[in-house]
């Protein structure tokens, strides 16, 4: 038990400090942010594979097309929510990605509703209600919808859904979802680099080629972490554990980058933490209502 909250953790921990990481990069448009993290994730992730002889899964899976359609479908949907976030950190849209992660439990409880064909229990509606009303004031001070909180939750909470069903595990599974989008950065990378556009050959730091052959490990290890520390601990505690990385990231926003965060829209965040605090504690007490002993 102690060691799987250790591992995940340390997964949140590390996904809470992503904003410093892609700020870090912000001369670098974030398509090729997204291209060179694609890149350095196969490579990465092809090493892990190797030391732990771990390859005897993918001749099997390549015989098996619906697996494989499965992991299309999650792979864009990763890049979708990859290249959203980096966007919206290096235009200045911190706390706007975090309210994205903030949501993404509720979107997972409607995307059971309305996919797996699962039953809400009152607390989880009640919950549902209360985070949509603060998504409708947000609406409505901002005068538009947020557009970036929502597309982060959920295309994340679509790959989620897919991964949950998914045959193959986390490590196996994000190895195959970068082989799959690894020719088309590759070739987006050459493209770059026959134009004279690729920052990782003309940038004059050395600093930015580390940080993005950095992207490898970065991407890579927090999933690990996070998937061993998911099969140790309950999903109640792993529930609540997640919302560290969100609110790292919302403190980044207000603390470091010096984002807007006037009270009309803390009502709106204030409300959304209530519902995912009805939420986190109807999980808790429905769980320890059916472990108690009859």
């Amino acid at each position: 038990m102690n060691s799987g909250i250790v591992y995940a953790s340390l997964a949140f921990f590390f996904w809470g400090l992503f904003p410093l990481y892609f700020h870090a990069l912000d001369e670098v448009p974030p398509q090729e942010i997204l291209a060179h993290r694609m890149l350095w994730s196969l490579l990465f992730l092809v090493i892990v594979l190797t030391v732990r002889q771990q390859w005897r899964w993918l001749p099997r899976v390549l015989r098996q097309p619906r697996i494989l359609a499965s992991f299309v479908a999650s792979a864009l949907l990763l890049t979708a929510n990859w290249f959203i976030y980096i966007w919206s950190v290096n235009n200045g849209h911190v706390i706007d990605a975090s309210l994205g992660y903030f949501i993404n439990p509720l979107i997972n409880v409607l995307l059971g509703l309305l996919v797996l064909k699962e039953k809400l229990r009152r607390g989880q509606w009640i919950a549902m209600a209360v985070a949509a009303s603060g998504v409708a004031w947000l609406t409505w001070q901002a005068g538009e919808l947020p557009w970036i909180a929502l597309i982060l939750g959920i295309t994340f909470g679509g790959y989620g859904l897919l991964r949950k069903t998914a045959a193959l595990a986390a490590l196996e599974g994000l190895s195959l979802e970068t082989m799959m989008l690894f020719p088309l950065a590759l070739v987006y990378v050459l493209w770059l680099s026959w134009h004279g556009h690729n920052a990782f050959l003309n940038t004059p730091h050395d600093s930015t080629r580390w940080l993005l052959a950095a992207a490898g490990p970065i991407t890579a290890i927090p999933l690990l972490l996070f998937a061993a520390g998911a099969r140790k601990i309950p999903m109640a505690v792993l529930g609540l554990i997640q919302y560290l990385s969100p609110t790292m990231q919302a403190l980044l926003g207000v603390w470091v980058f010096h984002e807007a965060f006037p009270p009309a829209r803390l009502a709106g965040f204030l409300v959304i933490w209530t519902a995912l605090i009805l939420y986190v504690l109807e999980g808790m007490w429905v769980s320890r209502r059916n472990s108690a002993p009859a």
